[in-house]
């Protein structure tokens, strides 16, 4: 599982080590915290102990921790992206990270099909994984990954799970993979090129150099290798693309894009859905799930298996479908067919008002949640029906603002 860290929360370093020497110097550590933190470290110490980490390492490692007061900052800015989808796909596919990542095409090309032919995983997309996660290694972060780990668990902040990754870390340093002062990533402990945590790292880094260790933080070939063999454990299909943006038919019954169920494109075709490119589905039996992010004014798709995959790295369909659009234009592919349209996306907030607004209107929705569940869906779909808005079930734009 990958840790999400905002991209958009970049500081220059300068900026960023002048910040966190502030803090340090607000937040000194007394008689009393010292003696916390001692008793923390002889806690870990004997828990990495058990798992074969020997005293060098450990001590290596952390016998100089201390709490990173800026981590403890970071972990309470991160909640989950509440952009429109239209923002944080036009932020991520730019035109610089297009022409970089047609630029490291050619210059990986060899390793890019080695890990193609072996992982089936189609070099577009590790490259896509790649931009999305660090720019191409523009930016893997710049904390040394066992201290900010040991804050945050320190901190109380998702301990048991981050213990966990503190402790396996500390084994993959046992391992010899890398040295504690090179072991960098995010304030959340995603570390290298393809930000791993050190559970993923575990279970899907890739030594494919043959050198003896697993080297996501220098060798970009491993760290390609280590993101497909991540996307093929979880059920990425060769050959098979993310998805398609499509038109929809006049009439069309918007419903179907709120369903948890999945349909063949055979099946998906015969209600009228095409490509918006206007070239056929390459299969029929295909499943795919129709996704309208911003609602039926915004570009439409049909999304398959693989598109899911893609969201093991990062559950977020926003994250997904930036990938897989990156993907597509850094094989030469165009912009979306449909604009997005000018819209936000409603916060928790803007829903509850939503529903509460269907509950004053009648409609039986049950309570107000702000999660927007299927019969909220068909609530709204009826509404702006009799409305004579498009009925599509979206609650922004009109919907949102609508008496």
């Amino acid at each position: 599982m990958m840790y999400r860290v905002a991209n958009d929360f970049r500081p220059s370093r300068r900026a960023f080590l002048a910040g966190s020497a502030a803090l340090l110097a607000a937040t000194a550590i007394t008689p009393a915290s010292a003696a916390s933190v001692s008793s923390f470290v002889d806690g870990v110490w004997a828990d990495a102990k058990a798992r074969g980490v020997s005293r060098d390492i450990f001590d290596a490692a952390l016998g100089s921790f201390r709490p990173m007061p800026e981590v403890m900052e970071l972990s309470q800015k991160q909640p989950e992206f509440k952009i429109a989808p239209s923002e944080y796909v036009g932020k991520r596919v730019t035109s610089a990270r297009i022409e970089k990542g047609q630029s490291e095409a050619a210059e990986w090309s060899e390793t890019l099909a080695g890990v193609e032919s072996r992982w089936g995983v189609q070099s577009e997309a590790v490259l896509a994984i790649w931009g999305m996660e660090t720019n191409f290694g523009g930016y893997m972060g710049d904390m040394n990954t066992v201290h900010a780990l040991a804050t945050l668990v320190h901190g109380g902040y998702r301990a048991e799970f981050f213990r966990g990754e503190l402790l396996t870390a500390l084994q993959i340093l046992q391992a010899g993979h890398v040295s504690a002062p090179n072991m960098i990533g995010s304030w959340a402990g995603a570390m290298g090129h393809t930000q791993f945590m050190p559970s993923s790292f575990m279970k899907y880094a890739v030594d494919y150099r043959g050198e003896g260790r697993k080297d996501i933080w220098n060798s970009v070939p491993d760290a390609l290798a280590s993101a497909a063999n991540y996307l093929k454990e979880f059920g990425w299909r060769p050959g098979e693309t993310w998805g398609y943006e499509v038109k929809l038919p006049q009439g069309f019954d918007y419903m179907h894009a709120w369903s948890d169920n999945g349909a063949s494109i055979g099946w998906w075709s015969d209600l009228g859905v095409t490509r918006a490119s206007g070239r056929p589905f390459p299969r029929a039996s295909d499943q795919a799930r129709l996704f309208t992010p911003m609602g039926g004014n915004g570009p439409t798709f049909l999304t398959l298996t693989n598109f899911s995959v893609i969201k093991r790295y990062n559950n977020s369909d926003s994250y997904a479908l930036s990938v897989g659009h990156l993907a597509d234009r850094i094989l030469g592919g165009g912009g979306f067919a449909v604009a997005w349209p000018d819209d936000t996306k409603l916060d928790e907030d803007g829903r509850r008002d939503v529903q509460t607004a269907l509950l004053a209107k009648g409609y039986s929705i049950g309570s107000v949640d702000g999660v927007l569940g299927p019969k909220s869906r068909a609530a709204i779909i009826d509404w702006q029906s009799r409305a004579g808005l498009l009925p599509d079930g979206y609650a922004g734009g009109e919907t949102a603002v609508a008496p």
